[in-house]
């Protein structure tokens, strides 16, 4: 019957591999995402928008990348030695868990609600146009709640991981350090966001800590690369019952 120890060596391999994976989704549909207005103003916003032909594609792939990087966080929980550590770990997973469930809500409604909406405005005639904006801008007041649930939830979700890598003697404390200061930065951009839309502060404190992030994530993935071996051989120098 395979161990516990087997478990977390093929977990390190799958979570190294899924944090390098979901870095490069979450690069490429940030590229396609059109950056041109400014977020904050709904009607330059939403032209833009509907004038995307990879708007849904582009969100789409949002969500996998976002998706495939949780999946590395719930892998470099397995790693992580029992008591303290493994704790947080737990709570860490089940932060992962809620996360990814928003994730899905904000690129539902981003994704696919908002241009099914901003595409009628646009095409609206005169008489009705000032009713599909007001249909649009409430489609995007239930994304700016969304995003900014889903920057409070993936903050803390990378502050409990940040204090269980701290009690684990598998990995540095810096980088337990480089969790901590990502997932602070993504709860002040949660914050701001639900405080002021996506304003210039906001949009601001949300690159920089997502910047933190896909640091922290290849950071993750090296690491997890360079432990899955000792991990086979702790199974090895273990005695058998």
């Amino acid at each position: 019957m395979p161990t516990l120890i087997d478990t977390s060596q093929s977990l390190a391999r799958i979570g190294a591999i899924a944090t390098f994976v979901g870095a490069l989704v979450l690069l490429v549909s940030t590229l396609l995402h059109p950056l041109g207005a400014d977020p904050n103003d709904p009607p330059a916003a939403f032209a833009e928008y509907a004038a995307d032909r990879l708007w849904v594609w582009s969100h789409l792939e949002q969500f996998i990348g976002f998706a495939v990087l949780l999946v590395a966080l719930v892998a470099l929980a397995a790693t992580l030695e029992a008591g303290g550590a493994a704790a947080w770990g737990r709570i860490g997973v089940a932060g992962a868990t809620a996360t990814i469930a928003a994730a899905a809500a904000l690129q539902a409604v981003d994704g696919v609600a908002l241009k099914a909406v901003v595409d009628r405005w646009a095409a609206a005639p005169a008489d009705a146009r000032a009713l599909a904006f007001e249909a649009a801008l409430a489609v995007r007041q239930i994304e700016i709640g969304l995003a900014s649930l889903l920057s409070l939830s993936a903050g803390l979700t990378l502050c409990v991981f940040g204090l269980a890598i701290f009690r684990s003697s598998q990995y540095p404390a810096w980088f337990a350090g480089v969790g901590l200061v990502g997932g602070l930065g993504t709860i002040a951009a949660g914050a701001e966001q639900a405080a002021t839309g996506f304003s210039a502060v906001a949009m601001t404190l949300s690159m920089l800590a997502s910047l933190v992030l896909l640091l922290w994530a290849c950071l993750a993935g090296a690491l997890l690369w360079r432990l899955a071996p000792r991990l086979a051989d702790d199974e090895v120098a273990r005695p058998s019952r």
